[in-house]
């Protein structure tokens, strides 16, 4: 089991019911899926960087990606329907909770001048969406040896029924939010 699977079930699901009077085991918040998706727009006039950027996806979640095809065409940029535009990975189980894993303890300390998330990246029904500049700041991806960078959005899908329960979730699980007015990122209370 991944180190933060067990964690949820022995700790965080029990702390989080009791913040929020859940009696039923069912209501309390818990991870559905992550998404990991990677836009590739200058694929259209270089299919090197549709693979390089499947590969690296590949290797940073431990599955193989999706190709994402464009759904409408796009004149202004050089865009026709069914065109191969990035990829995407949806993690579920364990592969979920590893890769949130290394997300926190190893890629996002691992960003220059962080200073913690986004708090106000909810959307509103307790999903949460970051994204990364690059890939580099995983360890699987040897910078020496890529040519292009690519960036990625990340969007972790809760069961929480609002954006409070899902941030108390997030926290639990260490995501480094930033502390409304200052500096620096909020720790689990």
């Amino acid at each position: 089991m991944a180190r933060l699977q067990d964690l949820y079930k022995n700790e965080i699901s029990r702390n989080i019911a009791a913040k929020f009077q859940h009696e039923n085991p069912m209501a309390i918040p818990r991870l559905l899926k992550i998404v990991v998706n990677m836009g590739v727009g200058r694929a259209t006039q270089d299919k090197t960087l549709l693979d390089s950027a499947v590969d690296n996806l590949a290797k940073i979640t431990g599955q193989k990606p999706l190709v994402t095809k464009a759904r409408t065409s796009v004149s202004g940029f050089r865009l026709r329907e069914g065109n191969d535009i990035g990829c995407k990975v949806t993690l579920r189980g364990r592969r979920m909770y590893e890769f949130l894993d290394r997300l926190i303890s190893v890629a996002l300390p691992r960003i220059r001048d962080f200073r913690g998330l986004n708090p106000n990246s909810f959307d509103g029904h307790g999903n949460y969406s970051l994204g990364l500049a690059e890939q580099v700041v995983f360890p699987e991806i040897d910078a020496d040896r890529i040519q292009h960078t690519h960036g990625m959005d990340i969007t972790i899908v809760t069961s929480a029924i609002n954006d409070d329960q899902a941030r108390e979730l997030l926290l639990a699980f260490g995501l480094p939010f930033r502390r409304p007015g200052g500096t620096g990122a909020a720790k689990a209370s």
